[in-house]
């Protein structure tokens, strides 16, 4: 305590509360130990002082001041404009202080200068606020009173250090300042070290300067954005501008990319390092025109190249730097786009020269090839972006419809695609894994899903789903489930309604063939029945036409329908069944060969059981007598005899001496025959036969399209009552493009019998109605 007290002796005493010249001479004592010898601190005492003198001052009733000689004001104005006379005081000396430090900052300059400037901004800072503490009730009652009355440029104590801080030192030094950050930011990207923590100080007090002079208790960034963020995005503009010309001129596209993903990683580090949060926007734009956007031409043209050579991580680095800037992917995506439609044309060109002996597999590979490299393509370089999928799937629906082997859009890729299902989902030998099988049919899926006439498919599919459901040739039951739930859930429930009703068929039949034999059990017949498996097959939903002749079937299997029938009639009365002799097949073993000890098994159609059975009553059978016999019409019995001649089961003689089956010909037993197969397939399919489905079959779809154009035209016109003409046909586009893609001319010929059926009606300015 003596310690203190005699401090206390030695301070000047606190002058009369009611002499402004006094008071403000010992506040300046004390603010100016502060300002400039804060390191040596304030003693507890000074401290007291400075406070007691700020609160007596501003408390008095009067006070005298010497320089006028009068009196400031009376007792009725109080404490309010006492207050005002130490904050005037306060601002001449806070200007007269940093009138020098601007004079000592101009012996200083670059990064000298920055040292000063951030020291000096430091300890002013640092004092202000212990300047803001002694001066305190003045902030609590004269500042605040004058700010919510609402005078202007009235700030709390530290916020007038700031404001005079931007208003003398910084608007006279910002520039000088600036220029010395950006010389070191230009070191720095020349690959030399700075002290980065100089320019993270320097924008730490710009950002401090901000202050809203509507409301200076907030702060805004418009000194930080004019005086640091215009000036440096600027300068970052000029130099990568600069530098990206002279690289481009002396380097390849690809090395430019290089060096501008480094350049932008450099600018994103950084921010953080020592920039302001907010410049992160302004700068990647800047960065991403200087870089990119000027170059933006020249990087497309590489493309191009890039594509050609099959460059994908060039590739993936010019989509990142084109995804940088707006709109730069797009003209990348319509040169992708064309690159495949020509790379898909140019694979289906290559196989198209063989015409009609085209493999289907040969064909979907092709198509799968190209769209599974350029997928690849996608995935990494362009990260599966959604419009470059797009582009994708546009260029493979191009390709897919209207190629080479499709001329002009034909419906050749359904059933080529429809026809490769066919050859995975048969038995065979080829020894397919059940899980390779399911990734096959996925792939298919893909070109699936590009194929516009998507009815085409589903009718062939059809047809060749029911042979071998039909002759038992499927190689799984699971794999043919497999494939008809891919194209529920592509096409929907009515897409396969029909293909799963055939399968229903097939389980129904398998269950009537067990009560058929129990049936058959029952009967007292000395006669042994033949070995006979039957599929009733419903006639709506089966793709199957009845046979285009006459057949007599042999008499032992014309018994074994009559018992047939006997029995479903019981079950299922009125109902009429009529044979699908086309399809039909069987076995039969051949006794008579000289040269074999074991008798051989030959599978033959129908058509051609008939035939060799009449071998048993006779050695020798004339054409005519194979005729008369089976009622077979030529262009069925013909074929069917060619494939056993050639098989050399029979032998031809007579007639006119030439190959050619017909009239006056005599057919005989070979018993020579040879074969070193115990099982011997004679069921082979007739080209004839081939040639004319496919004919039924494409005139079948149109005749479906015609009555789901109509359907859809009524459907729609029901909904509207009325509508205009093109309006409609745009409509009944949309709705049935998921099946097919419908030609316009089709749809007004679909509107027009609807008119003569007096579906529709027209009505005055090109408008239809609808009658119900």
């Amino acid at each position: 305590m003596a310690a203190v007290s005699r401090a206390a002796m030695h301070m000047p005493p606190v002058p009369n509360r009611e002499d402004l010249e006094a008071t403000w001479k010992y506040l300046e004592a004390g603010v100016n130990k502060i300002m400039i010898n804060l390191a040596d601190g304030i003693d507890m005492n000074t401290y007291m002082g400075v406070y007691t003198a700020v609160h007596n001052f501003c408390t008095s009733q009067k006070a005298v001041n010497t320089n006028n000689g009068g009196q400031i004001g009376g007792a009725h104005r109080g404490a309010h404009l006492l207050g005002e006379d130490l904050y005037q005081n306060l601002i001449t000396y806070l200007t007269q202080y940093l009138s020098g430090l601007v004079e000592k900052s101009k012996t200083h300059s670059d990064e000298a200068l920055l040292t000063f400037y951030i020291k000096e901004w430091d300890r002013y800072t640092t004092s202000a606020k212990y300047v803001n503490h002694l001066f305190r009730y003045l902030n609590r009652h004269w500042v605040k009173r004058e700010m919510d009355e609402g005078k202007k440029n009235i700030y709390d104590v530290y916020t007038l250090h700031l404001v005079q801080w931007r208003l003398t030192l910084f608007e006279q030094t910002n520039k000088k300042v600036m220029a010395a950050v950006l010389k070191m930011v230009e070191k720095q990207r020349h690959g030399e070290t700075i002290e980065h923590g100089q320019i993270k100080s320097i924008v730490e007090s710009f950002v401090s300067l901000g202050l809203d002079e509507s409301d200076p208790t907030k702060s805004t960034l418009d000194v930080y954005r004019y005086s640091f963020e215009r000036p440096f995005l600027e300068a970052t503009k000029v130099f990568y501008q600069t530098e990206s010309a002279q690289f481009t001129a002396e380097n390849s596209i690809v090395e430019y990319m290089k060096k501008a993903e480094a350049r932008l990683a450099e600018e994103a580090e950084r921010v953080p390092m020592y920039l302001h949060p907010d410049i992160e926007k302004p700068l990647t734009k800047c960065c991403n025109t200087a870089l990119i956007a000027d170059h933006s031409a020249i990087l497309r043209d590489e493309f191009q190249v890039l594509l050609d050579h099959d460059r994908y991580e060039d590739m993936e680095r010019m989509y990142n730097l084109l995804a940088r800037i707006p709109d730069g992917l797009e003209p990348l995506r319509s040169r992708f786009e064309a690159h495949v439609r020509k790379a898909g044309l140019a694979a289906v060109a290559k196989i198209s020269t063989e015409g009609d002996k085209l493999d289907p597999k040969t064909y979907v590979d092709a198509l799968l090839e190209i769209h599974t490299q350029y997928q690849g393509l996608v995935a990494k370089a362009f990260k599966d972006e959604p419009e470059f999928t797009r582009s994708l799937d546009n260029a493979c629906k191009e390709f897919v419809n209207r190629n080479a082997v499709c001329k002009s859009g034909s419906n050749k890729s359904p059933e080529l695609l429809a026809k490769h299902c066919d050859h995975l989902l048969k038995r065979s030998t080829n020894g397919t894994e059940e899980s390779d099988l399911e990734a096959t049919l996925t792939q298919i899926m893909t070109v699936f899903k590009y194929i516009e006439d998507k009815d085409v498919f589903q009718k062939f599919y059809s047809r060749m789903l029911a042979r071998r459901l039909v002759h038992t040739s499927s190689s799984s039951d699971d794999a043919e489930t497999s494939m008809i739930s891919k194209l529920k859930e592509a096409c929907g429930y009515e897409y396969t309604n029909k293909l799963q009703r055939m399968f229903q068929d097939m389980q129904i039949s398998k269950d009537l063939n067990s009560g058929f034999k129990d049936f058959q059990a029952g009967l007292d017949s000395d006669i042994k029945p033949i070995d006979a498996t039957y599929s009733i097959l419903g006639t709506g939903f089966w793709p199957l036409s009845p046979p285009n002749t006459d057949f007599t079937p042999p008499a032992e299997v014309a018994k074994a329908l009559q018992r047939f029938a006997q029995f479903y009639g019981q079950k299922h009365s009125g109902r009429k069944l009529t044979y699908l002799w086309q399809m039909c097949k069987g076995e039969i073993k051949a006794n008579y060969c000289k040269n074999s000890k074991t008798p051989f098994t030959f599978q033959v159609s129908a058509y051609q059981m008939a035939i060799l059975l009449l071998f048993n009553d006779n050695d020798k059978n004339d054409y005519e007598a194979i005729r008369a016999t089976t009622q077979l019409a030529p262009d069925q019995l013909d074929p069917s005899l060619s494939i056993l001649l050639k098989a050399k089961v029979l032998i031809m003689s007579g007639g006119d001496g030439s190959d050619k089956v017909g009239s006056g010909k005599m057919f005989a037993l070979n018993y020579e025959f040879k074969s070193k197969k115990i099982r011997i397939q004679l069921n082979m399919a007739i080209k004839a036969d081939q040639k004319q489905e496919a004919e039924e079959t494409h005139k079948t779809i149109e005749e479906d399209r015609k009555l789901l154009m109509q359907s859809a035209i009524v459907r729609i016109m029901k909904a509207r009552k009325t509508m205009k003409h093109n309006l409609l046909v745009s409509e009944c586009i949309n709705q049935i493009k998921s099946r097919f893609m419908p030609k316009i001319s089709d749809i007004k010929k679909c509107i027009d019998i609807l008119l003569e059926k007096e579906y529709l009606e027209r009505l005055e300015d090109d408008e239809l109605g609808y009658l119900a």
